[in-house]
Formats: structure tokens, C-alpha cells, sequence
């Protein structure tokens, strides 16, 4: 049910319409700025009737504030003193909409329920526009190595079933886009997707949250609160960082699994809940198993579908691709020209190792867009950790005077690059020499380079 805010200073307006929408809504009321603000954060409300006149307080000052708590939230202005200037102002601010009082209820039911639909369209829209498959992507995934092919053909095997998904990798590998890809291309993708992070809330407050709880269930619970799990009925949940679960959690947690019901703390009605779950973690769940700090038969309920994401290691022929993605991408948000690396930059972000994966490298990016002077990263305004490095590729081999030792479980051509690239160090970046090393053409190294280090 869509959870509908009324914000007067008037307790008789909030009564009497909260009376005329509750059968429609979920509706919260609050008579003044502070109370709403704390409404809107910690309720996930999704349309508000704002009074332009709160007293001491004017509607138009509240509104900003709460579009930026809530982006997407969609807000409706009403007033007994309607002007042109004051439907501009609030339009600019923000606001969906201009309701002059006295209200009519047919026509504050018909414009709050367009607002809704216009909300989730806009959602819509926001979604397609990020999941656009584009050459060697999909649905925001930036990559065209195997690795990341064999992914993109799993999400579309998944997508539309209801099984429980299990996502592992490295942190910073990119496990929540994954999970999002997994919703937004498959049938509950018009659905809530909710993201709730195992590890960074407290274990009671966790519970809360994802189950909900009644009025005076505990101290503080002044009013009751629907939980995570019921408020993402038709979709998807996800939990990441799931092995830092309390152990008791996850008993209530399966029994959510197993009979698709929930039980809100201070009640003793379940609810039915249609939800799909996806879980994420950087641990080895198996051995947690074998700890005894978290339960088999969660595990297993668990891990229907195992999904495992590669580090940027493994798959390094996406490190070109993603640097392109990740300097269009700050230049823009930072209102700059797009810039490109100079070839030293290159061979070092081409052979760094990335122990943070794919967000260590976006963090590089954005801190060199925002250093660099010119057109033309250099190696000057890369992070400390990375223009350190005095030999590009230290970190994927081991050099010697004989040649290079490379890693094992590595492609062809991912070996390839990095015999090139040594040879290239070795040589002092002469291509000329480098080619007669490597016995080959100088017109066949060229080729090389650009299969490699310009894809």
C-alpha cells in the first residue's frame, strides 16, 4: 500500500483527511517541520500533502529539504491562499502539484494517485535509461571478458525465476549491481528492489527493520512500523554482507524462507509476503558453516543459485573499458571536458592490481578527473598508491633478469599482454626494439598494443 504523508498544522485537516484516504493509503500525519522530516527519512514515504503555511514555518522551506532526503519523493503544495507566485515557487522546488483549500476529496484522491503513477513511471524510466545494453555491457555492467559474458548469460537464465540467488566475490567487485541487474531485467523488475546491509546496522535494529514492529512493542515504538520484508511484497530483497547475520536472525530468517510469512515484533499475526531473495557476501560462507557461526540450512536455502564475481584480476582485459566508463563518467558529474590518460598513466592503471576491484579503480578515476589540470591525466595526479609504482605491472609479476614468471589460471592472451608489457619496460618503451626482442614486426607490436592497451 503506498505510504501517504499529510503534513498541516491544522489537526483537524490531518484527521479528517487521513479518515477520507486511510482505506487507499498508509497514511502518516505531522503538524510540524521537524516531525515530518523524521517521517519522511525513516518511513520510506512515497507522496506528501504539504501545507505551504506550517505556522512559524513556511511549506516551501520544508519542501527542499525533504526532496533532499528523498529525491523520488513526489509532493503535492495545499494552501487557503493560492497565488500564481506561490504555485511558481513551489513548482520550481519541486513540487508535483497545487491543491487550494477548501480540499475536495475526489480530487485530492485522483491527483495524489497521479502523482504516485507519475513517481513510478519516472522510476521506470530511470531504470531503463541505466539498464540500456550497450556494446560490451549489460545492464550497467561494464566488461567483454568471458568472465563477465558468462554473467551477463546467467542474469538471463535467473531473471524471471523465484529462486534464492547467492552472490560472492571480493568487496568492490560489483555483487548489489548484479543483484540489480537480476530484478530490473526479470519480471518483478516494476517492483521494489530493497538493499539492506547486514553488517552495518545493529542486530536489533536489524530485526526491526526487516520485520517491522507493532505500537508499543518496545520503548520508543510510539507508532507501528512495517518492515523490510513486508513493504517489498512482489520483489526483491537484498541482503548483502549476509554472513555478518546474527545467528539468531537468521533462524527467523529461514523460517521467512520456508513458509513466506513474517511476523512484526509486538504482534501475533503473520503476513504473507511474495518476495524474492538475493543474498551477498565477501566471506566463505562454507567455512562460516563450518564454525558454527552460521546455520546449514540457511546456507543451503540460501545457495539455490550460486553466483560468483570475478575480481578485476581475473578478468583485466576490462580494466581499459571501465577506465573509458569511469572518465566520461566523473567529467560529467563534474561539469569538466573529458579527458584521457597519457600513455604512462595507461601502463600503470593497466597493470595495477586493484586489491579494491572495480571500486578502488573508480575511486582512482574520480580522484585523478579532479586533480588533473589539462586534457591529459598524468601520472602527477594519480592517487600515491598507484603513481608509486615504479614499475607498471609489479603486482601481476614477478620480473627477473631471465624474463617474466605469470600467474597461473590466467587466458592467453592475458599472458600475452603481460610478456609485452614487460618487454616494453625492459626496453624502455623503444617499440623498435622491443619488437625485435619479441621477434616480431614493429607493425605487428603496433597491432598488438592496440588489441591490448587502446581496446
Amino acid at each position: 500500500m503506498p505510504r501517504l504523508l499529510i503534513v498541516d498544522d491544522e489537526p483537524a485537516i490531518c484527521t479528517s483527511l487521513s479518515f477520507a484516504l486511510e482505506d487507499d493509503f498508509d497514511v502518516f500525519t505531522a503538524k510540524d517541520e521537524e516531525t515530518a522530516l523524521v517521517l519522511i527519512e525513516q518511513e520510506e514515504i512515497d507522496c506528501v500533502l504539504l501545507d505551504l503555511n506550517l505556522g512559524s514555518t513556511s511549506g516551501l522551506e520544508l519542501l527542499p529539504r525533504a526532496k533532499k532526503l528523498r529525491p523520488e519523493l513526489t509532493v503535492i503544495m495545499m494552501t487557503a491562499f493560492g497565488t500564481i507566485e506561490s504555485s511558481v515557487a513551489a513548482m520550481k522546488a519541486g513540487a508535483y502539484h497545487y491543491l487550494t483549500k477548501p480540499l475536495h476529496l475526489d480530487e485530492v484522491k485522483l491527483l495524489v494517485n497521479k502523482a504516485l503513477e507519475f513517481q513510478k513511471l519516472h522510476k521506470r524510466v530511470e531504470v531503463l535509461s541505466a539498464a540500456v545494453k550497450q556494446q560490451q555491457s549489460y545492464a550497467g555492467m561494464i566488461g567483454k571478458s568471458q568472465q563477465m559474458q558468462r554473467i551477463y548469460q546467467l542474469i538471463e537464465k535467473v531473471k524471471d525465476i523465484p529462486s534464492n540467488i547467492l552472490i560472492t566475490g571480493e568487496s568492490g567487485t560489483g555483487k548489489e549491481l548484479v543483484a540489480r541487474a537480476i530484478h530490473y531485467q526479470g519480471i518483478r523488475g516494476q517492483a521494489a528492489f530493497s538493499v539492506i546491509n547486514c553488517a552495518a546496522i545493529p542486530e536489533t535494529l536489524l530485526e526491526s527493520e526487516l520485520f517491522g514492529y507493532e505500537k508499543g512493542a518496545f520503548t520508543g515504538a510510539l507508532q507501528q512500523k512495517t518492515g523490510l520484508f513486508e513493504r517489498s511484497h512482489g520483489g526483491t530483497v537484498f541482503l548483502d554482507e549476509i554472513g555478518e547475520m546474527p545467528l539468531s536472525l537468521q533462524a527467523k530468517l529461514l523460517r521467512v524462507i520456508q513458509e513466506r510469512t513474517v511476523t512484526p515484533l509486538g504482534s501475533y499475526q503473520t503476513k504473507e509476503v511474495d518476495i524474492r531473495i538475493i543474498a551477498a557476501t565477501n566471506r566463505n560462507l562454507e567455512a562460516e558453516v563450518a564454525k558454527g557461526t552460521f546455520r546449514e540450512d540457511l546456507y543451503y536455502r540460501l545457495n539455490v543459485i550460486p553466483i560468483r564475481i570475478p575480481s578485476l584480476r581475473e578478468r583485466q582485459e576490462d580494466v581499459p573499458l571501465l577506465i573509458d566508463h569511469f572518465l566520461d563518467f566523473y567529467a560529467a558529474n563534474m561539469g569538466r571536458e573529458t579527458k584521457e590518460c597519457s600513455p604512462d598513466v595507461k601502463k600503470r592503471l593497466f597493470a595495477y592490481s586493484y586489491p579494491g576491484n572495480v571500486r578502488e579503480l573508480a575511486n582512482i578515476v574520480e580522484y585523478a578527473v579532479a586533480l588533473s589540470a589539462g586534457e591529459v591525466i598524468s601520472a602527477e595526479d594519480l592517487p600515491a598508491s598507484v603513481a608509486s609504482q615504479q614499475q607498471a605491472g609489479k603486482r601481476h609479476f614477478h620480473q627477473s633478469q631471465e624474463g617474466v614468471l605469470v600467474p597461473a589460471n590466467i587466458t592467453l592472451e592475458e599472458a600475452e599482454r603481460l610478456v609485452i608489457l614487460h618487454a616494453l619496460e625492459k626496453n624502455g618503451g623503444h617499440r623498435k626494439k622491443t619488437a625485435d626482442q619479441l621477434g616480431i614486426s614493429e607493425r605487428g607490436l603496433r597491432q598488438k598494443l592496440k588489441q591490448y592497451f587502446e581496446s
